[in-house]
């Protein structure tokens, strides 16, 4: 039993922390390569693609998205982001300049004899197995490949609200766990350990009384 407790514990907080990891922004530098639109046809990855850009119809299977091509620096890595609206959905991101950012980021194009390079900031993962791509939020050129990303202020105030409320349920819990269920789990605890010792008695007093009719 103890075993499932902490096998749960361990599945909640590893689902906790991919939900932070996907959600909270990243930001990355890079040197973007290419700009382009692409049809997508939504299957079992839609859960990873955001809404329609705000104002279009959102009912259709199927859309155009668009994609912006880079590499990472220092790793040189390519590295494909999408840009969608997030609009007034989730993570609240409520971006809603997705053909301005891609303009921004077409106008940021270079190659690897000139480079130039950008900050981009993006939520989620990439996966290419079941293209999955991270959703881009802003594009911030840079001088250099070793530029400074800043200090990432939001996702501190985010995760130390989040551990603080965690902290202050989990003394709740443990007070009114004390207060109210450890007394009435003892409790039970001996009454079974009485109507236990009851039972061991009348057993010892039959078989004393049996033990008076063998002796006769």
């Amino acid at each position: 039993m103890r075993y499932v407790k902490w096998f749960i514990i361990i599945v909640f907080w590893v689902f906790v922390a991919a939900f932070f990891h996907y959600t909270l922004p990243q930001k990355d530098i890079v040197r973007i390569t290419d700009t382009y639109e692409k049809r997508i046809d939504f299957g079992e990855n839609s859960i990873f693609w955001a809404q329609a850009d705000v104002g279009s119809d959102g009912t259709v299977a199927n859309r155009d998205v668009f994609f912006i091509q880079t590499r990472l620096a220092g790793s040189d890595r390519v590295m494909v982001y999408r840009n969608e609206d997030t609009g007034w959905g989730w993570p609240p991101y409520f971006k809603f300049d997705t053909s301005n950012l891609q303009a921004e980021a077409g106008d940021l194009k270079s190659t690897a004899a000139n480079p130039r390079y950008a900050i981009i900031k993006h939520y989620g993962w990439r996966n290419e197995f079941y293209s999955i791509f991270p959703n881009a939020i802003s594009v911030t050129p840079v001088d250099g490949p070793d530029a400074s990303k800043g200090i990432p202020f939001l996702n501190i105030f985010i995760l130390t609200l989040f551990f603080m409320v965690v902290y202050f349920i989990w003394v709740r819990w443990r007070r009114f766990r004390q207060a109210r269920i450890d007394p009435k789990l003892e409790e039970m605890q001996d009454n079974w350990e009485a109507a236990g010792d009851a039972v061991a008695d009348r057993r010892n007093r039959f078989s004393r009384w049996l033990g008076t009719w063998r002796a006769k």
